[in-house]
């Protein structure tokens, strides 16, 4: 692996340069801090180290975290903002045109993002990036704490600039497993069960993950494919898993798959209510699916993805350092 090779939603090495403490738009390979300077034997890194504690004492990880929160407000505002707009209109296909904005939306957001922070404006991403190693578990704390932020920041601009006829017809746009609807003998929930949607939040977080984040993580992908297509691809992907999930189930009160938890936590603060009805789920499954696709990148052979030595930050490297181990 080269040193000029380079992975996409990196650490804050990645997005400095020339180790000055400005934040810009350049990217290198993710220093291989488990290594010794003649690059033969792992060097032990404490637990703090490992769980990159000094971040949170980083102006620079904060000044990024900006990034993130302004990146998530504006996604929550367009992409709900779109969701209204499109359930809304009299197309035969909704949902088809929501995939399409949101695809849209989400890489351009991406590409306007990355060169400050790296580029997640979702938990999903920070959570399996801190997983892997790319980037510590504390740095992914306050990015997700910046992401939630800006959701709810992103929830209240839309609140404010539509009219409360709408806000209460589709619940700003927020995520929903169920909803109260009229009956012929009186109200009646409709919607998916819980388990289809945990199972369907799982399996579209780990297909996420697995079809379009895999680039951004692998190195010689990133570097091949460019940060340009990576992050399309990922936009692309997300469009398609809305559809997909939207148009299988197919089921009045059921918003699709989140696969992104703050964008169902802003609506969820700001509106309330029903909202709350299933939202463990927009957080669990998840959860979940990022674990899945993490056993799967311990499974592949280390050739496939960061040569011999894993990142400092990696999961197992930090529950060893826990455990005072250094093998």
């Amino acid at each position: 692996m080269g040193s000029n090779n380079n992975v996409v939603f990196g650490d804050e090495e990645s997005q400095l340069s020339c180790g000055t403490n400005k934040v810009q738009p350049c990217s290198s390979t993710p220093k291989k801090s488990t290594i010794d300077d003649e690059g033969k034997k792992p060097n032990f890194l404490s637990f703090s180290e490992r769980l990159g504690v000094p971040d949170f004492f980083s102006l620079d990880v904060w000044r990024a975290s900006i990034g993130e929160l302004l990146g998530t407000a504006a996604l929550v505002f367009m992409l709900d903002t779109i969701v209204i707009s499109t359930l809304e209109s009299d197309t035969k296909m909704p949902n088809l045109i929501l995939s399409i904005l949101a695809a849209v939306i989400i890489t351009i957001l991406l590409l306007a993002v990355v060169p400050v922070s790296g580029g997640h404006i979702n938990p999903v991403i920070s959570f399996s990036a801190a997983l892997v190693g790319i980037i510590s578990m504390s740095r992914a704390i306050i990015y997700i704490m910046a992401q939630s932020v800006g959701a709810i920041l992103g929830a209240l601009a839309l609140k404010a600039v539509v009219s409360s006829s709408i806000e209460d017809t589709f619940s700003l746009g927020g995520c929903t497993v169920t909803v109260i609807a009229p009956g012929p003998n009186g109200p009646v929930t409709v919607g998916l069960e819980t388990a289809q949607a945990l199972w369907l939040e799982i399996f579209c977080t780990f297909v996420f993950l697995f079809a379009s984040i895999w680039m951004a993580y692998d190195q010689r992908q990133a570097k091949a494919l460019g940060h340009v297509t990576v992050l399309s691809i990922v936009g692309v992907v997300l469009g398609l898993l809305v559809f997909i999930s939207t148009t299988v189930t197919a089921k009045k009160g059921y918003a699709g798959a989140g696969i992104n938890p703050a964008r169902c936590f802003g609506p969820a603060i700001v509106r309330g209510g029903h909202l709350w009805d299933g939202h463990w789920i927009f957080w669990v499954g998840p959860t979940i699916g990022c674990v899945a696709f993490y056993v799967y990148t311990k499974i592949i052979p280390t050739k496939h993805f960061n040569a011999e030595y894993e990142y400092k930050h990696d999961f197992v490297g930090v529950v060893k350092a826990l455990f005072g181990s250094n093998v």
